[in-house]
């Protein structure tokens, strides 16, 4: 199956959230094949980390790691040991007071709570 480059899906992304809000590429990753963490910061303290995997068909679908609705520091500790962990990644920060992610993709897990 014929993958995009990682970042050109980041920036595509980054475009689709600028048109209602703030979004931003907070941590560059492998141009080609790097992993994918978005941030989504409800700017009241909160936010929210998904991160990108490809399922067994060979799609893109996204993880909840967090709801919208934990407390900052805790996803800054997430995003640390992930970093740690996985250099090549990279993390895309969306500001949305509705705590919205506007990925396309499908997304497994509880985002609301």
């Amino acid at each position: 199956m014929w993958r995009i480059k990682t970042e050109i899906y980041v920036q595509a992304l980054v475009r689709r959230v600028n048109a209602d809000c703030v979004g931003v590429i907070a941590r560059r990753g492998d141009t080609d094949a790097g992993g994918i963490y978005v941030r989504v910061n409800r700017l009241d303290g909160r936010s929210g980390l998904l991160v990108a995997f490809t399922d067994m068909n060979g799609e893109r679908r996204w993880r909840v790691l967090a709801s919208h609705l934990t407390p900052d520091g805790e996803i800054d500790d997430m995003l640390t040991r992930e970093i740690a962990r996985d250099p090549d990644m990279w993390v895309v920060e969306i500001e949305d007071k509705q705590g919205r992610h506007f990925l396309e993709e499908a997304v497994e897990g509880d985002w609301q709570s």
